[in-house]
């Protein structure tokens, strides 16, 4: 199971309105470095993994269903899983699945999943990012 972590700015970012979760775009990319939540503010510090055999740069796009605070708890929720597909070759390795908001210059990071270990994918296999849940929650 992969353990889930927000970065530190990304709650300030939500709370000084820096995510328009009704017009931006979101993204999920993936990356074989282990990110520093205290100093990690953008896509180019979280080092995504080559553009190639199926993994276009930047990631892929998240489609938000719903934001909303209510009592001060802040939910973020969409209800279709990203699947990246390696082809023509090997698309990684990876290890953490980054989720950030790719509208603001340099993509704003936002929250990020461990797997626990690096996953290189053959040509023709998947790779299912399940976020059919709350997919961020903030206080």
């Amino acid at each position: 199971m992969a353990t889930y972590t927000k970065y530190q700015k990304a709650v300030a970012d939500i709370h000084t309105k820096k995510h328009d979760f009704a017009n931006d775009t979101f993204k999920i990319a993936l990356t074989n470095r282990a990110p520093v939540v205290a100093s990690d503010n953008v896509l180019l510090t979280a080092a995504e993994i080559a553009a190639g055999n199926g993994y276009t740069a930047g990631g892929e796009t998240v489609v938000i269903d719903s934001a909303a605070q209510v009592a001060g708890l802040f939910t973020l929720a969409v209800t279709t899983d990203v699947v990246f597909t390696a082809a023509g070759g090997s698309m990684g390795p990876f290890r953490y699945v980054v989720f950030y908001n790719s509208t603001p210059a340099g993509g704003l990071l936002i929250s990020y999943w461990d797997r626990g270990a690096s996953l290189t994918l053959l040509d023709g296999e998947d790779f299912t990012v399940d976020v059919t849940d709350k997919l961020f929650e903030a206080t």
